[in-house]
């Protein structure tokens, strides 16, 4: 390039560069090229045809109290909550629920062998549980892939599949008496719709209805099934309004089934509190049929009265409690973790819960606590008439089942 080019060059762009100064310069807006890595991770993970939600609140405690944050539910799969995060002195940020990631849960809930009816819902977080929470058990019919069992003069036919990874609807022992069982109800797979959130002053509340119908043939009438949940800082509250929106009597039941965490992992000094007098006697804990007796609790190793809680130890619990005592109108239990200076209660608030059922395995960390309406086996004649917590709902007639969690800091002497 020779001088005199070189210099007109420089002419030229100084001229262009004054231009932009009197004129304003404006630089052509480049193409935006999405960060897919970044779109991937803000897309919510899809379980049962439908994304799940997270409702949350920012933490106002500064670290001195525990207090939740936030809540993930699955609408494609029966309202079920993954996971409840709070913040906890000391721990940071922990679950609340036994569960695993959304994207393994993804994976599980895949409506296949197994999950075909959603059996798989009910290994983890919280699984809502309608029209039944629990067993019932009955005669098997069509070929072993129905249990029969009856209401009122009415015959029920429900769906005998495997829905707890402890039992079988088909085990031997079972099929040697020609009694099959079924569990925690029809609404697994169930899609929630008009899904809705809102803020609050200290949270955030999420709606939605699930429209069960008579639960895919399998029912008396036609339910709709109504969900509340409120997130704040110190309470998470749930609620389910079942309204009958059929033209027929049906009994309804409801409860919920949810994994609490031992955050330190050490179970054998985790303490459990069940306000219960009573338990259902089982036949054994392989086929859990219940005999339609009760028994106290006191004296057993099954009284867990005491307000410090029992330790766990190396208990094996499957069992329903009944005659629970009410603080402030609520059935409270609660699970202390003293080495992590953790405790939650759970507060079963509706009137029609009658019964709570622990399941905590040995050598698992954590404890089921299953407050619902009825006893085991509701419908069966080993009660001889008792109320087993079935609640009759007439022809536009609605039932409601609340729960409510709290965080508490146990104090240092309940070890």
């Amino acid at each position: 390039m020779t001088i005199l080019n070189r210099k007109r060059r420089l002419l030229t762009w100084a001229i262009a560069a004054l231009m932009c100064v009197v004129a304003g310069c404006k630089q052509p807006a480049a193409t935006a090229r999405p960060d897919r890595g970044a779109m991937a991770a803000s897309q919510p993970t899809r379980v049962g045809g439908e994304p799940a939600v997270t409702i949350q609140r920012n933490p106002t405690g500064h670290g001195i109290r525990p207090e939740f944050v936030s809540l993930i539910f699955l609408p494609g799969r029966g309202m079920n909550v993954v996971q409840i995060y709070a913040d906890v002195p000391g721990l940071g940020k922990i679950p609340v629920l036994n569960s695993p990631s959304i994207e393994t849960v993804a994976k599980r809930l895949n409506g296949q062998g197994f999950d075909r009816l959603g059996g798989a819902s009910v290994g983890f977080g919280e699984a809502f549980l309608i029209p039944y929470p629990n067993r019932i058990f009955g005669r098997l019919a069509s070929g072993g892939t129905e249990v029969t069992t009856e209401w009122r003069g009415h015959t029920i036919l429900l769906p005998a599949l495997r829905f707890h990874p402890a039992q079988s609807a088909s085990s031997p022992d079972q099929a040697a008496s020609n009694k099959g069982m079924v569990m925690h109800g029809l609404i697994l797979r169930d899609q929630a719709q008009d899904i809705h959130t809102e803020q609050t002053p200290d949270g955030e509340t999420a709606t939605a209805v699930i429209h069960a119908g008579d639960f895919g043939g399998h029912w008396l009438s036609r339910t709709d099934l109504h969900f509340t949940l409120e997130l704040a800082g110190d309470a998470v509250t749930e609620s389910i309004v079942a309204t009958n929106v059929g033209h027929q009597d049906e009994p309804i039941a409801i409860g919920a089934h949810p994994y609490f965490a031992i955050p330190s992992g050490d179970r054998s000094q985790a303490r459990l509190h069940v306000p219960a007098r009573m338990m259902a006697v089982v036949n054994n804990y392989r086929q859990e049929f219940p005999t339609g007796k009760l028994r106290p609790v006191q004296g057993t190793r099954y009284d867990y009265r005491s307000p410090d809680g029992i330790p766990l130890d190396d208990h094996a619990l499957d069992d329903n409690f009944s005659h629970l005592e009410r603080t402030d109108g609520a059935v409270e239990v609660r699970l202390t973790d003293p080495k992590s200076h953790y405790g939650v209660a759970v507060e079963g608030l509706s009137p029609a819960i009658k019964t709570v059922q622990i399941y905590s395995p040995q050598g698992r960390e954590f404890v089921a606590v299953e407050e619902q309406f009825n006893f085991v086996d509701p419908f069966g004649k080993e009660w001889k008439g008792m109320d087993t917590g079935m609640v009759t709902l007439h022809p536009g007639e609605s039932t409601t089942w609340k729960l409510r969690l709290h965080l508490f800091t146990p104090a240092i002497g309940s070890r």
